[in-house]
């Protein structure tokens, strides 16, 4: 009798104990996995509490499926024989999902991800597609780096703080929800017919295209920071709903289009206000140049390449310098009445001519100009000084001019 009121209660102290132990093999604050065998003893676990590392020994197929959540971290690095990464349960990661150096994974299978707080692939020469079905709407930061993939399927963010993609030469296209970008966006020496679309873009802190072959973004009205496209392959340039440039109270941010070979159109329609400098610089095909809204530019206008006379019908506030250098006969007279320093709408050096060599306000070359850059030092001190171009516009020069060097 009392063997059998005894059973039961070691039945219920053994599963008290196995889930004991289950839990706390599920919370340990890291889980190093160097096969799936060592898996099995976590696939029971709802969640796991700290991070997992996927250890460089880790070969063939990594199944992660069974816990739903991932706390911490999921990382691997130089598994040089991990063939796929894969879990159909995986809904969140609460710390970065690292994948680094991983030469030959070609399978990466997140079937219900939509969560991470940040992503960082780097080295994934073998990876040339995603099989994610969440899709990953959610991520502060993401960083996609020197991979085979010819698309990001499956990644549709709505916000992000930071998102980097570079180096993808297989990439082809890149199309995404997202409706705001509080840090900054890079996309830069990606496929030379990569087409970036960002339908639903409204807000962004900074912008940096360079080597896409298409930039699709209807919706976008605000850039707090820079706007710059260089080197890239498009023949247009069309932010029909762009009000705003930067702050120009404060100076910062600027539209830079520069060395963008194929360009022969830009669309601006409504751009106001553009708080650092306003380049556009060597770009061959393009021969003609307005901004129809523009009023206020707290840095400097500096155009220089072959084009008509610019329109500049709304101009009020020009606080830097001002630089129109065209291969093409342009009439300066308007853009002369303007200037004349303090009180004027053109306050800093004025310069407006017709002239076989091309320049920029620091120095450098446009166009098909054959002169000789100044050096970063020099330039970003004449700029500063003789043409009245905020820190922050003049180091966009700099910037721009060693872009053209390289």
């Amino acid at each position: 009798m009392l063997a059998q009121m005894l059973l039961p209660a070691f039945a219920v102290l053994s599963v008290a104990a196995a889930q004991t132990a289950t839990n706390s093999a599920c919370s340990q604050p890291t889980i190093t996995i160097n096969s799936q065998t060592d898996f099995a003893q976590y696939s029971d676990c709802p969640s796991i509490g700290g991070s997992l590392v996927i250890s460089s020994s880790a070969s063939g197929i990594i199944d992660l499926s069974g816990p739903g959540q991932i706390k911490g971290n999921l990382t691997c690095g130089n598994a040089g024989k991990l063939l796929t990464l894969q879990s159909s349960s995986l809904t969140s990661i609460g710390g970065d999902f690292n994948l680094n150096n991983l030469t030959t994974l070609s399978g990466l299978k997140m079937g219900v991800l939509t969560t991470v707080n940040s992503m960082t692939w780097v080295a994934l020469p073998a990876l040339s597609a995603l099989e994610f079905g969440g899709p990953v709407s959610k991520a502060d930061s993401v960083t996609i780096s020197n991979t085979y993939l010819a698309a990001l399927d499956g990644i549709n963010l709505k916000s992000v703080g930071t998102l980097q993609i570079d180096n993808n030469n297989n990439l082809r296209k890149f199309d995404t929800q997202i409706s705001n970008i509080t840090d900054h966006l890079d996309i830069n020496a990606n496929g030379n017919q990569l087409a970036v679309t960002f339908p639903n873009l409204i807000w962004a802190a900074n912008m940096t295209f360079r080597n896409t072959s298409s930039v699709s973004m209807p919706s976008l009205a605000t850039v707090n920071g820079t706007l710059g496209f260089y080197g890239n392959y498009m023949e247009s340039i069309i932010a029909p709903n762009l009000t705003s440039v930067g702050n120009f109270a404060t100076g910062v941010g600027s539209l830079a289009l520069v060395a963008n070979g194929k360009l022969s159109n830009i669309s601006f329609p409504a751009l106001i206000s553009v708080g650092g400098a306003n380049q556009i610089a060597n770009n061959t095909d393009l021969d003609s140049i307005a901004f129809p809204a523009l009023k206020t530019v707290a840095g400097a206008i500096d155009f220089s390449g072959n084009f008509s006379t610019p329109q500049l019908p709304a101009l009020t506030n020009v606080k830097g310098g001002f630089n129109i250098q065209s291969q093409q006969s342009v009439d300066c007279s308007g853009f002369k009445s303007q200037s004349g320093g303090k009180g004027s709408v053109i306050q800093g050096t004025f310069i407006c001519k017709t002239t076989e060599k091309t320049g920029t306000l620091d120095g450098s070359p446009s166009s098909s100009g054959t002169g000789s850059a100044a050096s970063p030092s020099t330039s970003k001190k004449a700029a500063a000084t003789s043409f009245g171009i905020s820190a922050a516009a003049a180091g966009l020069s700099v910037v721009c001019m060693l872009h053209m060097l390289l």
